[in-house]
């Protein structure tokens, strides 16, 4: 009897114990959920100027005291919008990341309120060894002549963004790409100049560093100045001792004068007589 009593009491134990660890578990999936919000994240990598998908998109727990700003939670709301970002698997999709509703895919939802898409030649050496890569921000300068006839290399536009480089507008790749033409995002007056550089000389890109806002002053650089050589200034001449003056000999004294004489003749007589 005693051995039967003590397993009854061994097998409630182990009731009562499994008990507990569900009801724990249960309270601590309560707490979990209370604690999370579902939040829509990217299924797959996602190239900036895609158009969303369902495909695309899938909801997870996020814990709400580290929910980011501007995180969307419904997928619906995200039907057919477009990425001006590019996104990885499990980056949650944020407003900011996302152009203005009714956007169609492709590089123009990527060009901001007021600008302009512009396309310009170039070649490896131009565009920067093709470090020159979409997101950079880089200088414009043209090689032309001036009123004078004379060549001149001037920076025309400063920190202009490059939208896409050989029709790709993937900002992932760090490495250098080899391309014949470069896209530019400009104002409209930027886009003006730029066209009107490209017509009267050859362009060239000059890769900035992000970080840079500054603006150059420059005047621009002539063939004059680029060939002009230093010349060395000319040695100190060494201080002559004064030289003396010479004093001018006085003129000799004139002679006093002659007086006058007159000769008078007496038969064969001659004498002189002074006046």
């Amino acid at each position: 009897m005693r051995n039967k009593s003590a397993l009854i009491m061994i097998a409630v134990s182990v009731l009562l114990g499994l008990a507990a660890v569900v009801l724990a578990a249960q309270w601590l999936g309560v707490q979990a959920s209370l604690a999370t919000n579902k939040v829509v994240v990217a299924a797959r990598d996602i190239p900036l100027g895609s158009q969303l998908t369902s495909d695309m998109l899938r909801a997870v727990d996020w814990p709400s005291g580290s929910l980011p700003d501007g995180a969307v939670r419904d997928e619906q709301q995200l039907e057919s919008r477009v990425v001006k970002t590019s996104l990885l698997r499990g980056e949650p999709i944020l407003e900011t990341k996302l152009a203005a509703v009714g956007t169609k895919g492709g590089l123009s939802s990527l060009i901001n309120a007021g600008k302009r898409a512009i396309t310009v030649k170039v070649n490896e050496v131009i565009g920067v060894a093709g470090f020159a890569l979409p997101g950079n921000h880089v200088d414009v300068m043209v090689n032309a002549r001036d009123d004078a006839d004379k060549p001149i290399s001037k920076i025309v536009l400063e920190q202009i963004l490059v939208l896409a480089v050989a029709q790709e507008a993937s900002r992932d790749e760090t490495k250098p790409k080899v391309v014949n033409a470069v896209t530019l995002e400009v104002t409209p007056e930027q886009a003006e100049k730029l066209d009107l550089a490209r017509s009267i000389g050859s362009l060239s890109l000059v890769l900035r560093n992000q970080m840079d806002k500054d603006l150059a002053r420059t005047d621009g650089a002539r063939r004059a100045e680029l060939l002009r050589v230093a010349v060395a200034p000319a040695p100190e001449a060494k201080p002559q001792p004064a030289s003396v003056t010479a004093r001018p000999k006085p003129a000799p004294a004139a002679k006093k004068a002659d007086k006058d004489k007159v000769e008078m003749i007496k038969g064969v007589q001659k004498s002189t007589v002074e006046l």
